[in-house]
Order: structure tokens, then sequence, then C-alpha cells
């Protein structure tokens, strides 16, 4: 069976466990990282020396690299979710790996600041500065989203799992954000499916 390591509030590891549930996959999730400790095991550095999380297990193969994985289950499985078409499955992944370069930095400066930092160390000028920088790029999404229904185009699929997985925490952060109609629309397709509910809308900490 295939093993998904890692803890439930990542969203690298939402990325891992949304995409095994769009996909029917049966898989065991092991809690790792964080409070659950094990990542610095030898045991578990054997087979990830990175000591990070998500890492999967599929038989005798070992991945890590949440956006790799991502990939690999869906080629796998050879569906919808990895398109056939070459530019298809190309402008899905560069949202994939736009999300990990452009997004990911300045997102969790304020997910760390708001919800990881007790009031008393937080950093506003940082947590503010962050903010702007999470509104500036995506304003990109939200102008791609308003020629097609989400990231991967017409249909859902790999290209929307990442940012897909940062997203719910940004809408449901306690901060101001300025309306952004075609992201707001995007997120509430994604909130519509029952392995996006169950996989990535867990509790923020």
């Amino acid at each position: 069976m295939l093993k998904i390591w890692g803890r439930k509030n990542s969203s690298n590891v939402r990325k891992a466990l949304w995409c095994a549930e769009e996909l029917g996959l049966d898989y065991e999730a092991i809690d790792a990282g964080g409070a659950f400790g094990v990542v610095d095991t030898p045991q578990y550095r054997a087979l990830n020396p990175n000591g990070r999380v998500p890492m999967i297990e599929d038989g005798d193969f070992v991945l890590w690299e949440s956006n790799t994985i991502v990939r690999y289950l869906c080629a796998k499985q050879a569906s919808s979710w990895y398109p056939s078409d070459l530019k298809t499955r190309a402008n899905a992944e560069k949202w994939m790996d736009w999300t990990t370069s452009t997004f990911a930095e300045p997102f969790k400066i304020v997910f760390w600041g708001v919800l990881r930092t007790p009031a008393e160390k937080q950093n506003w000028d940082s947590i503010h500065a962050g903010r702007q920088t999470c509104i500036d790029v995506l304003k990109t999404v939200d102008e791609a989203l308003a020629t097609q229904p989400y990231l991967s185009g017409n249909e859902v699929g790999m290209g929307d799992i990442p940012l897909g997985s940062f997203i719910y925490a940004w809408f449901e952060m306690p901060i101001e954000r300025p309306a952004m109609p075609h992201l707001e629309a995007w997120y509430q397709r994604l909130q519509q499916r029952p392995a996006y509910r169950k996989a990535v809308m867990t509790a923020l900490t």
C-alpha cells in the first residue's frame, strides 16, 4: 500500500493527500514532522536525507518533494489529472512551480507570523510586507482565472493542487484581503470537491 508520511497541517503534505484522494488511491497516512518528530530519526533520514515532509513509499520506491510526488501519482494512474497533451500538461505544471518559486515564501511569512507565532512575538511589519507580496502575486492568478475555470485549464487537475493547498489558509486566516473575484470563485469550486474538503480543509495550526 502507498504510504504518505507527513503532518496533516502542512500545506505541502496536503498536496499529496489531496492528490491521493482525488485519484481514489488506497494509502496509509503516517504522522511525521513537527510535533510528531520522526523526520530526524536515522530510519527516516535513510529514506529522505532532507528530513522533510511529505515523503511517499510506493512499494520499494521512495519519493520526496511535494510537487514531484503529485506529478508521479497522477502520471502513474494515467488519469486526466496528468494530461497526455504536452502543452496542456506544461501549462498546468507552470502553476505548480510558480506556487513554489513565487507564492510559498511570502505566504510562509504570513502564515507563521499570524498562526504559529505567539502574539507577543509577532512582527507585524514583516507580516504586512508578506501579505502585500502575496496580494501582488495573486493578482496574476486572478487574471489567469478570468479566462479559465482552473489553473489546469477547463478541468481541475494537478496544476491546481499546489496553490489550492495553500489558498485554503490564505482565505481562512484572520487577515484582510482585497476582492479577487476569479480567485475566490476558483476557491469556492475547490471547496465543492469532497477530496479537497477531506485532505486540505483540516485544522489550521
